[in-house]
């Protein structure tokens, strides 16, 4: 497997009073281009951390993060934001969503912050909003949609630029099981046609279904893994 994500001996501590928390201890891991990644454990046994660091959200307490040959852990927070911008995507459980701005332009802030002029980036927010099938509520409010059109706004918005990489921390963790499926084989659809590759952070167990590949943490260690036959992790 040709690795497009690295990590090695990653480990994030905080202290907290005379103690030390090992939030991340000593993950190893690696993933091909298109990989999609589940990871799965106990509120607090480091999901989101993990997922923060390989994103460049957090700085690692030690180990090295290598995605597509860059150390993100030798990167300064300037050049973590320029990273982030170019290669990266985001879908959050709470959509995040901006209430004062229409789907239209929640799905095109990203192009804003790259520059991209108002039709051009209009032209681009309408070809990705019709591809999740969210178009229809352009001109909606996010008060104004439900939960699983708002998580599809949220999901246009983080495939809106093309990035490489889509992280996404419990997408379906505020949806009904019926939108949650939604959810998921759009995001699949979407991310093998593309060539996306996708990890997942979520307590739900039916997105097991949809991604074989997952590690399993506690306490900040991965306790248990499941990849297909062959390959390294």
């Amino acid at each position: 497997m040709e690795e497009y994500i690295k990590l090695i001996d990653v480990r994030k501590e905080f202290k907290l009073g005379e103690n030390i928390i090992k939030a991340v201890n000593e993950i190893d891991l690696s993933m091909g281009k298109g990989d999609m990644l589940r990871i799965t454990g106990r509120s607090g046994s480091g999901k989101s951390t993990l997922l923060n660091l390989m994103a460049g959200l957090e700085e690692a307490t030690s180990g090295e993060i290598i995605i597509d040959g860059s150390h993100i852990e030798k990167m300064n927070e300037r050049e973590r934001i320029r990273y982030r911008r170019k290669n990266i995507g985001f879908i959050f459980q709470s959509y995040n969503l901006l209430p004062q701005y229409t789907a239209l332009e929640n799905v095109a802030l990203p192009l804003i912050l790259r520059g991209v002029d108002t039709k051009k980036r209009e032209e681009m927010a309408k070809e990705i909003m019709e591809q999740v099938g969210i178009y229809s509520h352009a001109s909606h409010k996010p008060n104004e949609m439900s939960g699983g059109q708002q998580q599809r706004v949220g999901i246009a918005r983080a495939l809106v630029t093309s990035p490489p990489i889509v992280f996404a921390d419990e997408p379906t963790g505020n949806l009904d099981t019926k939108t949650s499926e939604e959810v998921m084989e759009l995001l699949l659809k979407l991310f093998n046609k593309k060539r996306t590759t996708f990890i997942l952070v979520s307590h739900d167990e039916e997105t097991k279904d949809y991604i074989e590949k997952t590690i399993h943490l506690e306490d900040g260690e991965i306790i248990n893994s499941k990849f297909s036959k062959g390959e390294n992790h």
